[in-house]
């Protein structure tokens, strides 16, 4: 297989694209959190929504191109209902009471003492 059909083919990735809070709560892209899907989804489940979630995007590209705002409009919410099934949206999926920081930046969360040293450590080539 040549290099260009391998960089196409998707993969489960070991490594994580992005930092992921020690809790496995969030994930962290241009200093704000996002929150991670819930780890409890069998993983059957899980992939059949990434599917779903994956085709719902893919219809909110293809209105926008169009110029179609209706469409858009129900692509976006097939966007949030699969979401919200994965657990990235709506009621939180951990169960401490501990409150949801999505779309909250790093630096003003728990999290930001180790966002800091996790960036520290990068500038100096330390890897984990």
């Amino acid at each position: 297989m040549t290099a260009s059909v391998q960089k196409r083919r998707p993969t489960l990735q070991a490594e994580p694209q992005h930092p992921v809070t020690p809790d496995g709560r969030y994930f962290v892209v241009r200093g704000k959190l996002w929150r991670m899907p819930n780890p409890n989804i069998p993983a059957a489940k899980k992939s059949i929504l990434v599917r779903e979630l994956m085709k719902a995007r893919g219809a909110v590209r293809s209105a926008k191109l169009a110029g179609n705002q209706v469409d858009e409009a129900a692509a976006h919410r097939a966007v949030d209902t699969v979401k919200r099934e994965l657990g990235e949206r709506g009621p939180v999926w951990w169960m401490d009471g501990a409150p949801d920081l999505n779309r909250q930046p790093v630096k003003n969360s728990v999290y930001a003492k180790w966002y800091s040293g996790l960036r520290a450590s990068r500038r100096r080539g330390e890897t984990s």
